[in-house]
C-alpha cells in the first residue's frame, strides 16, 4: 500500500490566498460604505486585486515578513494606498460595465482603511494558524554529518517553510556524526534503525532528504522502497534549491547539476522576455523621463561634471557594452585603478548618495536594455577586471553569462547589496537559480519584488 505525499503548499503561498478572500470580503464593506452614490462596474474587482499585487510586490508574502509580522504592519497602509489608487484609476478610465466613473473617489476614501484591515485580518487569521502548528512540516534527514548541519541551518534562516520536525537517520558508514547536531536536544538521530522503510512509515515524514557526508554508506534499496511507497525523496541539493531559492555553493555538487533539470533556454522564452524587456523599458523611460532630466540636472549643477557616465561590463556570452549610470561619484573616483565600492565610500557626492538611495543613478540603464545589451531582468553585470578574479575564486561564476545581464535580478530582491567575495559567492548562489530557472513567469515576480528593494534599499551603497 502506497501512502502518496503531495508538496505542502508554502507559508507565503496560503497567506497570499488568505489576503485574496479577506481582500475580496472586504470590498464588499467597501461597496456598502460608498453606497448607492458610487455605482460600481465590473471593473471594481480592480480595487481587491491591484491591493493583493501590491501586498506581494512590497514583500507581504515572504519569509521575512511572516516571521516578522508586526514589523511589517507599517507596509499595509502603503500597499493599500498603491493599489486603491490603481483601482481609482482603473475604474475611471475604463468604460462602462468596467467602469464606475462617478463616485469613483467615494470608492477610493473606502477602500484604503478598509482593504488595508482586511491585509491585517488574514495575517492574524495566518498567525492563528502558525500557532497551531498548521506550517510545520515533518523531515526525515538520512544523515547526521557536517552537511545535514548546513542543511538545518540554511532553513532555520531562509526557507520559505517555516518550522520543521526533524529526524536523522545516521550510520558509521556515513560519515562522522556532526557533534553540533548531536548537542542539541530538539534534534532526534536514529542510529539503530535497519529499516528505513519501517521508520518512515513510523514518521510519517512530508519529505526525506538524502544528505549524508559518505554516500557509499547509504541503504539505496531501503530508500528506493520509501520512494514506492510514496514518500517524497530528494538530495541535498535539490531540496535546499526549492527551499532557500539559491544553489548551496559551499557543498555544490557538479553531477546534481549536470543531470537536474533547468540551464535550457528556448526560442518561445527568449522572444517573450525580449517583448516583456522592450514593453517595461519603453513604459518606464517614457514615465521617468522628467524624473531623470531633473536628476542628470542635479549631477551637472554639483560639481560642473558630466551627468552621465559609462563603464564597461559583461552581458550574455562575455560580451563587453558600455552600461550607462547617472554619475555618482567624484570626476577622479578612479583614478587609481577600478576598485569595489565602500560603505560610506568617499568618493560618493553628496547628490550621488541620494541617487544611489533611490536607485534612480540605474535608470539610464533602461537604454542598455532597449539596446539589447542588457535585459531588465538578469545577473547584474560585472567589470571585466573584477570577473576575471571572481572566475578564478568562484566555481561556476561564467556561467551567469549564460543569460543578458540585467537591470534588476533574483539576487538583488534577496540580497543586500554588498562589495566584497563573501557577498559575491551569495550572489553568485542567486544568480545560478536564476540561470537555472530561467522563465518569464520568474521575470515577472521579480519585476514586482523590485519595488520592496526601491521603498527599503536595505544596505544599497
Amino acid at each position: 500500500m502506497t501512502h502518496s505525499k503531495r508538496a505542502a503548499p508554502t507559508p507565503g503561498f496560503i497567506l497570499f490566498w488568505l489576503d485574496a478572500a479577506f481582500l475580496i470580503l472586504g470590498w464588499r464593506l467597501v461597496v456598502v460604505t460608498a453606497g448607492a452614490a458610487a455605482p460600481v462596474g465590473l471593473g471594481g474587482l480592480a480595487f481587491p486585486a491591484f491591493v493583493l499585487l501590491f501586498l506581494y510586490a512590497l514583500g507581504l508574502h515572504r519569509r521575512d515578513a511572516l516571521v516578522g509580522t508586526t514589523r511589517m504592519l507599517g507596509r499595509l497602509p502603503l500597499a493599500a494606498g498603491f493599489g486603491s489608487l490603481a483601482g481609482w484609476a482603473a475604474v475611471s478610465l475604463w468604460p462602462p460595465p468596467f467602469g464606475a466613473h462617478e463616485g469613483a473617489h467615494l470608492l477610493f476614501a473606502a477602500a484604503v482603511p478598509i482593504l488595508a484591515a482586511a491585509g491585517l485580518a488574514s495575517r492574524l487569521a495566518f498567525f492563528l494558524l502558525r500557532r497551531l502548528g498548521a506550517f510545520r512540516r515533518h523531515l526525515l534527514v538520512i544523515g547526521a554529518g557536517r552537511r545535514a548541519w548546513d542543511l538545518v541551518w540554511i532553513l532555520r534562516h531562509e526557507a520559505r517553510t517555516l518550522a520543521f520536525d526533524v529526524t536523522f537517520l545516521h550510520a558509521p558508514a556515513m560519515g562522522e556524526l556532526d557533534p553540533r547536531l548531536a548537542a542539541d536536544p530538539a534534534h532526534r538521530i536514529v542510529t539503530d534503525a535497519a529499516d528505513v522503510l519501517a521508520l518512515a512509515h513510523a514518521l510519517a515524514p512530508d519529505q526525506i532528504v538524502v544528505a549524508p557526508d559518505e554516500r557509499r554508506g547509504l541503504a539505496m534499496e531501503g530508500l528506493l522502497a520509501c520512494r514506492m511507497a510514496g514518500y517524497p525523496v530528494s538530495g541535498y541539493a535539490q531540496f535546499l534549491e526549492r527551499e532557500a531559492g539559491r544553489i548551496d555553493l559551499k557543498r555544490l555538487d557538479l553531477g546534481w547539476l549536470l543531470y537536474a533539470d533547468g540551464f535550457t533556454v528556448g526560442t518561445a522564452s527568449r522572444v517573450a522576455k525580449r517583448a516583456l524587456d522592450i514593453a517595461v523599458s519603453a513604459t518606464l523611460l517614457a514615465f521617468m523621463a522628467p524624473t531623470l532630466l531633473l536628476a542628470a540636472l542635479v549631477v551637472r549643477l554639483g560639481d560642473g561634471g558630466p551627468a552621465l557616465y559609462s563603464q564597461e561590463r559583461l552581458t550574455r556570452g562575455n560580451r563587453r557594452f558600455r552600461m550607462l549610470k547617472l554619475r555618482t561619484m567624484s570626476l577622479d573616483a578612479e583614478s587609481g585603478g577600478a576598485v569595489w565600492a565602500a560603505e560610506r565610500d568617499p568618493r560618493v557626492t553628496p547628490a550621488g548618495r541620494l541617487l544611489r538611495r533611490t536607485r534612480l543613478d540605474e535608470l539610464p540603464q533602461l537604454v542598455n536594455v532597449l539596446r539589447g545589451d542588457m535585459s531588465f531582468v538578469g545577473p547584474r553585470p560585472e567589470r571585466p577586471e573584477f570577473t576575471e578574479r571572481l572566475a578564478e575564486r568562484l566555481p561556476l561564476y561564467r556561467e551567469r553569462h549564460l543569460v543578458r545581464s540585467g537591470l534588476t535580478g533574483w539576487a538583488q530582491v534577496n540580497y543586500p547589496y554588498g562589495a566584497s567575495l563573501d557577498d559575491a559567492r551569495s550572489k553568485l548562489s542567486y544568480d545560478l537559480y536564476y540561470v537555472k530557472n530561467f522563465g518569464i513567469w520568474l521575470d515577472l515576480r521579480i519585476i514586482l519584488q523590485t519595488m520592496r528593494v526601491v521603498f527599503w534599499p536595505g544596505g544599497v551603497r
